[in-house]
């Protein structure tokens, strides 16, 4: 089984959803081998899209070199059987450095058709995990602000086509240490009711 890891918080291995990442992934240890490719954001900047790939994109002859990134990043999730993105929720959507490897992964005759009804994603299907820290609320009871985030998350990914998206949400870190325990347990459960990690028959890979 091999697991693509994606890290866009800035807090890098100190981030509670990027220790939280390290622990799904070693419980699917415990039932299958497992290779990791991990892809810091953060770390690793990727390049600002540029005009040879803007006018690639629109080009019909297109000078390919110009989409070396894309599609290294393309293939990252091609040859994976299972994507963990660790971000934090920034001003209400997704921070700068997740939003660049979206607009690279998100190609137009690579991953998605457009078609009459929308973009028709290309790519096959595959568990996605995206843990969401953030300090405050944007979902349940407690929410006290918008969240624009996972609508846009589910929307953007399953336009390529992943369309089993799964949310962990850390909410409340800035709470206390009883906010962040209870945000990761609840995490947690969440993980345990998943059919990846629910058994050992689950994977299959």
């Amino acid at each position: 089984m091999k697991v693509l890891f994606i890290n866009a918080s800035p807090h890098r291995d100190a981030s509670h959803g990027h220790r939280l990442a390290l622990e799904m992934i070693e419980m699917l240890r415990k039932t299958a081998r497992v290779d990791v490719v991990e892809r810091d954001l953060v770390a690793q900047p990727l390049p600002p899209i540029t005009q040879d790939y803007a006018r690639a994109i629109t080009s019909r002859h297109p000078d390919t070199t110009a989409f070396d990134v894309s599609e290294q990043l393309i293939r990252e999730i091609e040859t994976t059987d299972a994507l963990i993105i660790n971000t934090p929720m920034h001003n209400f959507t997704v921070p700068a450095a997740l939003k660049l490897w979206i607009d690279y992964v998100l190609r137009i005759h690579r991953t998605f058709a457009v078609t009459p009804e929308g973009k028709v994603g290309l790519m096959r299907d595959r568990p996605t995990f995206v843990i969401v820290g953030s300090g405050g609320f944007h979902h349940g009871e407690h929410a006290r602000q918008p969240d624009f985030m996972t609508p846009y998350m589910r929307h953007a990914l399953g336009s390529i086509g992943l369309q089993s998206l799964h949310f962990l949400l850390l909410q409340g870190l800035v709470r206390g240490d009883e906010a962040v325990a209870e945000a990761l347990q609840s995490a947690r459960d969440d993980i345990a009711r998943h059919a990846l990690f629910a058994s050992d028959d689950a994977v299959t890979f």
